[in-house]
């Protein structure tokens, strides 16, 4: 089941997500369930039912949190979502991660897991009877993970200087280098179908949240990852047509109009 946020203007969703930039945290978000707790069980029966189930605490444009999401669905899991405000962040995230104190978080049966891709892979070995994420060899396993920590340390990063800068020789640098990263990980996908062959899985889902933001990094840096890399472009349109990523991402012109309000917000135009 699928589940839309309640009407509000996108300047009120994006003063709640301004600080995904500095945190590292993503149609509107989707949840598989919501789950209702009645206010008439007396407070310690409440606090147990709360904590039974899944919940995850995220925010809607966050690329980290759509990577969850996406694991979710793969494994059919129903699960309650918090949409999280980062600059009036609740309770729960705090308690939940107070050394980071960032989305995602998923709590499973009170328990939390912090850090996009440990929680990737926590549903994984949690959910096991569903399509697996990570492969059963050993060193494919460890090479997926390889793979997946490269996204982690390169695309983000390099991405939102992409849109940050105004130009001149910071902006060029930046370009060649997300080029370069791009290639990189065109080079290790080479014809296979997905990063792992012909399954899905978590280089797939690490990578993938981030085309979403392509027109973007395109627009402000002026080039064409098409043109650049034509099968991670391919790839990407493979994986959106799996249902798990069809209802996770967002527009590309959606990401578009947010990171326009960040460039004001941090004086770029």
């Amino acid at each position: 089941m699928t589940f839309k946020p309640k009407n509000g203007t996108l300047q009120k969703q994006l003063a709640a997500t301004f600080s995904l930039i500095n945190t590292g945290a993503s149609r509107p978000f989707h949840q598989t369930a919501c789950v209702h707790i009645s206010p008439k069980l007396k407070p310690e029966k409440r606090r147990m039912a709360e904590e039974k189930g899944v919940k995850l605490l995220d925010l809607w444009s966050s690329p980290f949190g759509q990577r969850c999401r996406i694991a979710l669905a793969e494994k059919e899991v129903e699960y309650e979502y918090n949409e999280e405000n980062l600059s009036d962040k609740s309770e729960l995230l705090l308690k939940s991660n107070p050394i980071y104190k960032k989305i995602p978080v998923l709590i499973h049966d009170g328990k939390p897991v912090c850090e996009s891709l440990i929680i990737v892979q926590y549903i994984d070995e949690v959910w096991p009877s569903k399509t697996p994420i990570l492969p059963s060899d050993p060193y494919a396993r460890a090479q997926a993970r390889f793979w997946a920590d490269y996204v982690d340390k390169k695309v983000y990063e390099c991405g939102t200087r992409l849109w940050k800068l105004k130009g001149g020789e910071a902006l060029q640098e930046a370009k060649e280098e997300f080029i370069l990263i791009l290639k990189t990980l065109e080079a290790e996908l080479g014809d296979k179908k997905y990063f792992g062959g012909e399954t899905f899985g978590l280089v797939d889902i690490a990578l993938v949240p981030f085309t979403s933001w392509f027109y973007s990094y395109e627009t402000y840096a002026g080039f064409s990852i098409e043109q650049e890399c034509s099968k991670l472009v391919s790839w990407a349109k493979r994986c959106k047509e799996r249902a798990s990523v069809a209802k996770t991402l967002y527009e590309p012109k959606k990401i578009h109009e947010f990171v326009g309000h960040l460039r004001k917000k941090y004086g770029v135009e």
